[in-house]
């Protein structure tokens, strides 16, 4: 088990000070920028240690040499946001310390949490998948703890599996799913030819991409499955290999205006692009996809927290690394505000009408107290721009306009008690 204190990371801290200071203000619910940061009080009246708790799951290699193998997904953007939080809070005697706990992929994730537990931690950046992220927030001593989810999208963690101090800051499969609808509605494109992979998660998607379609009135023309021998694509014929497969797979007698993919584990949704048999936009996990944020996403001062982070990271800020950057903000915001890093106030604060966190998107965010999602607008990226961010015009909600994406309070199935 590695770990890693945050002090072994100063100079990071130094240069994100930067970053801190020079952050403008957001259109709705913005947070000003910090000050110039004021000389460290040497007794700080409030000390809030955030545990990141991961662990180094074997990751699926990115199909083209283009995207990099990284390392540090996720936690560059917890370093960010502490560092964030450290230079605001050393205005107000508030100091801030990250413990990264990252667990080796075939252990047992309890015993790195427990350690964390005893500690007296109870504020967690949860990089975990389901199952992991379950096992800590069943956990007796995790009970008034605040576990902050960073990478499941799985939408039964919302609904039949929904945990009190569990909080979702990455978006659940039908928030994506949902969010793509909408704008293939605005394009007039309700024929889908679907084509998924074979793991959980490509089956967790396909489950929201139904629901989605009977939701806003599409139709799935046509359901196949990948199947095809993945080969070696990178080999001197591995192009003509994948020239083949693809116009296979997507051959239908099915009229269709998009094929929509679910690849979640990125084994062939790179590769449909312009090699479909009908002319077709591809969306989904590829093509047009659904996320919280892009690396070609610059609007509401975008550029400016795109260009400090890939200052600091040396490298361009990934949607895990957003989830763990709001996820740090979040904590730091209601600290801020609450002047105490009590559990249970921050809680309160966290689920009340009064809280929200700025996260570059135009619209201060904040969380569902019905299943704890964080409320966010969806980010419609092309491979190298945005195309459009969801919610679209003309879908109406009563209360917030991000509500329709994903379950909504009548639709959820979570049951939790307050």
């Amino acid at each position: 088990m590695a770990w890693v204190r945050w002090s072994a990371a100063a100079p990071l801290i130094a240069c994100a000070f930067a970053l801190a200071a020079e952050v403008p203000a957001l259109a709705q619910g913005a947070v000003s920028a910090p000050p110039a940061v004021a000389a460290a009080d040497e007794h700080p009246k409030v000390r809030v240690p955030v545990a990141y708790l991961g662990k180094a799951y074997e990751e699926p290699e990115p199909l083209s040499l283009v995207d990099k193998i990284l390392t540090d997904n996720g936690v560059q953007g917890a370093r960010v946001g502490t560092a964030y939080n450290v230079a605001t809070g050393r205005l107000i005697n508030q100091s801030y310390l990250l413990d990264e706990v990252i667990v080796a992929a075939d252990a047992d994730i309890v015993p790195a949490a427990m350690a964390l537990l005893e500690k007296g931690e109870r504020l967690i950046v949860a990089d975990l998948e389901a199952e992991d992220l379950l096992k800590v927030a069943d956990l007796p001593a995790a009970r008034d703890a605040i576990i902050l989810n960073v990478r499941s999208s799985r939408d039964e963690l919302r609904g039949v599996d929904c945990r009190r101090n569990v909080f979702h800051v990455v978006p659940s499969w039908a928030m994506r799913a949902d969010a793509l609808a909408q704008y293939l509605l605005w394009k007039r494109w309700r024929r889908w030819f679907l084509i998924s992979g074979q793991q959980p998660k490509d089956l967790e998607f396909v489950a929201a991409i139904r629901r989605a379609a009977d939701r806003f009135g599409a139709k799935i023309v046509e359901e196949k499955t990948y199947t095809f021998d993945a080969g070696n694509r990178r080999t001197d014929d591995g192009h003509q290999q994948v020239q083949t497969q693809m116009p296979l797979l997507t051959q239908t007698t099915a009229a269709h205006d998009v094929v929509f993919a679910a690849d979640a584990s990125e084994v062939f949704g790179d590769f449909l692009m312009w090699r479909t048999f009908e002319p077709r936009p591809v969306v989904g996990t590829h093509g047009l996809a659904a996320v919280a944020w892009h690396r070609s996403f610059e609007q509401y001062a975008g550029t400016q927290m795109q260009n400090k982070f890939e200052r600091i990271a040396k490298r361009p800020m990934t949607e895990r690394d957003y989830a763990a950057w709001v996820a740090v903000r979040v904590i730091g915001e209601a600290v801020l505000r609450v002047a105490s890093p009590d559990p249970g106030k921050l809680r309160a604060y966290i689920l009340s009408p009064r809280f929200e966190v700025a996260g570059f998107k135009g619209v201060g965010m904040n969380f569902r107290p019905w299943d704890n999602q964080l409320r966010q607008p969806i980010l419609l990226t092309g491979p190298r721009t945005l195309v459009s961010i969801s919610p679209q015009q003309g879908f109406l909600h009563e209360k917030f306009l991000t509500d329709t994406l994903g379950y909504d309070e009548p639709e959820t199935a979570c049951r939790m008690a307050r």
